[in-house]
């Protein structure tokens, strides 16, 4: 790996591998702390959407593995309109050891990846969100002890998160189904992909539009908020077409009995997500979001070792 930009860019092995250190780094860590592998290495955080997890997790990553890391604000930079993407990451480059970005256009991390002379990882981007998708299925696989052969629906409007999801369930093993009203389903490109990249011809991905029979088939039910940043004007409009996505107890009272549910945060609740669920019995949305912090260890220690 010398970048860390999306699932679809990994081997199967990688990927693998990534768990395995992330489950190695978490063990570590609650035995009592990591060991400073990182020892005078440094992380540039540029941000261009604000963030709670993404930010926190990666900047104690790098503390609890014996780094640095540099917060550097939407307004410090103003990364490709005040300063070009190529002149920051050339920059960045003299002063870091890494760069970890929060973009709206992904055409910006592959500008970074291009012209930076240091490892580059997307924490998020319109297009994919591979961070989260790697902490999904280190928590799934806490979970269930395994990933070959679950299922995993996700239920709601088909963005950046669904995207990284599929490519994780196919590099692992996992079926994937997307339930999703007809205009806000991932296109039949990502579907394409995403069948090209499994590794058994006997894992299935379904586009559907019924969220009753995703659930009903599921190992692992997800969803996320209808409205992601930057689509603040649609947010009326889908607030009339959602609704029946909600992850409420009349839905998800057709789920397994053992079925386990996340959702990436932050959670616009009593919208994609009732109470009732969100802190439920099936609920891991917690133990998901400190994990963002292991699995993150994971691709730092990787890049930047």
């Amino acid at each position: 790996m010398q970048h860390f930009l999306s699932l679809a860019d990994l081997t199967a092995d990688e990927l693998w591998n990534l768990l395995d250190l992330a489950t190695s780094l978490k063990s570590e860590w609650k035995s009592g702390g990591n060991r400073p592998i990182l020892a005078n290495k440094s992380l540039a955080l540029v941000f261009q959407k604000p963030s709670l997890r993404t930010r926190v997790s990666f900047e104690m990553g790098m503390v609890h593995l014996g780094g640095y890391a540099l917060y550097l604000s939407p307004n410090e930079i103003k990364m490709g309109g005040r300063e070009s993407v190529p002149d920051v990451a050339r920059v960045l480059s003299g002063y870091v050891d890494g760069i970890m970005a929060r973009v709206f256009e992904h055409d910006h991390i592959l500008q970074l990846a291009e012209y930076a002379s240091v490892p580059v990882i997307n924490g998020l981007s319109d297009f994919n969100h591979p961070a989260q998708g790697l902490t999904d299925l280190f928590t799934i696989l806490e979970n269930r002890g395994k990933l070959e052969g679950l299922t995993m629906a996700y239920i709601g409007d088909g963005n950046n998160v669904t995207r990284s999801l599929m490519y994780g369930a196919a590099l692992t093993g996992m079926n994937f189904i997307s339930a999703a009203p007809a205009d806000y389903q991932l296109p039949g490109s990502d579907y394409e992909t995403g069948m090209e990249m499994r590794v058994s011809d006997s894992q299935t991905i379904d586009f559907i539009s019924d969220p009753v029979l995703a659930v009903r088939e599921a190992d692992v039910i997800y969803t996320d908020v209808w409205t992601s940043m930057g689509q603040e004007a649609e947010s009326a409009e889908r607030l009339k077409i959602f609704p029946p996505y909600q992850l409420n107890e009349k839905l998800i009272a057709n789920s397994k009995s053992d079925a386990i549910i996340l959702h990436c945060l932050p959670a616009h609740r009593g919208e994609e997500i009732t109470d009732a669920v969100a802190d439920g019995e099936k609920s891991v949305m917690f133990q998901q979001a400190h994990n963002r912090m292991h699995a993150q260890k994971a691709i730092l220690a990787t890049l930047l070792q």
